[in-house]
C-alpha cells in the first residue's frame, strides 16, 4: 500500500510502499494482549520473599509443657503465630517469565503495527535527524506536528543529537529497529517509523 511520509514539522515529504504482511493485516487484540503480558511479566524482578519458619534464628526448644498451663499448646516460637516468627505461605523468590512461541511474538509485532495504521497512528520519516541537540527545537517542531506522545523508531543506530534532544521531553521515547516491541508500541498514542526503520522491518519478516 502507498503511505505518505512527512518530515519532523509534519510537512508532507512524498510518499512510499508499505508491505501488506506487516501494516495491511486485521488486528486482532488477542495477540497483541498475549504479548504485552509476555513482556509485562519477563521483566517483572520476582525477588518478593519473606522469611518462612524454617529460616528464623530463634530456638525451636518448646516454650513450655504441654498441659496444664490454661493456655494453647505452642512447641515452637518460630511458627506464625509470634512476633517475630516465619511468615505462613509468603512470597519467595521466583521468576513470572512464561513461554510464548517465536511465531506468536512475530505475528503479534505485525499486528500492532498494523492496528496503529488503522487507527491513525503511524507517521513516516524519510529520517529523523537533528544537526543540533537542543530539546526547544525538538520540542517546536513536535508542536507544529502535533506529537505529544510518541513513539519515534530510526534504523540500525539513532541519531546521536535527536536522541539527547528527545531525552528531556516526556511520553517521547526513541529506540533502534532492534529495540522495536509491541508494548511501546502500544502505550503510546502516535508511532513515528524512519524509512531505515521500515526497511530493517521488511527485512525482519522476509
Amino acid at each position: 500500500m502507498k503511505f505518505a511520509m512527512t518530515s519532523i514539522e509534519g510537512a508532507d515529504a512524498g510518499s512510499l510502499e508499505l508491505d501488506d504482511a506487516i501494516f495491511g493485516l486485521e488486528p486482532r487484540e488477542d495477540l497483541i494482549a498475549r504479548m504485552v503480558r509476555w513482556q509485562l511479566a519477563k521483566r517483572r524482578a520476582g525477588d518478593h520473599k519473606t522469611l518462612g519458619r524454617g529460616e528464623i534464628s530463634r530456638t525451636g526448644k518448646k516454650m513450655y509443657k504441654q498441659k496444664g498451663t490454661g493456655g494453647a499448646r505452642h512447641g515452637s516460637a518460630r511458627v506464625p503465630q509470634f512476633r517475630g516468627g516465619g511468615r505462613a505461605m509468603g512470597p519467595v523468590t521466583r521468576s513470572h517469565a512464561h513461554d510464548l512461541p517465536k511465531k506468536v511474538r512475530a505475528l503479534a509485532l505485525r499486528h500492532a503495527l498494523s492496528a496503529k495504521r488503522r487507527a491513525g497512528g503511524l507517521i513516516v520519516w524519510e529520517r529523523a535527524r537533528l544537526d543540533e541537540a537542543k530539546t526547544k527545537a525538538l520540542r517546536d517542531s513536535f508542536a507544529k506536528a502535533s506529537l505529544s506522545d510518541v513513539l519515534i523508531i530510526d534504523g540500525a543506530e539513532v541519531d546521536a543529537n535527536f536522541a539527547a534532544a528527545a531525552r528531556n521531553l516526556p511520553r517521547v521515547d526513541v529506540l533502534p529497529a532492534q529495540g522495536v516491541n509491541v508494548y511501546d508500541i502500544m502505550r503510546r498514542d502516535k508511532l513515528v517509523l524512519t524509512r531505515a526503520a521500515i526497511e530493517a522491518l521488511e527485512a525482519r519478516f522476509k
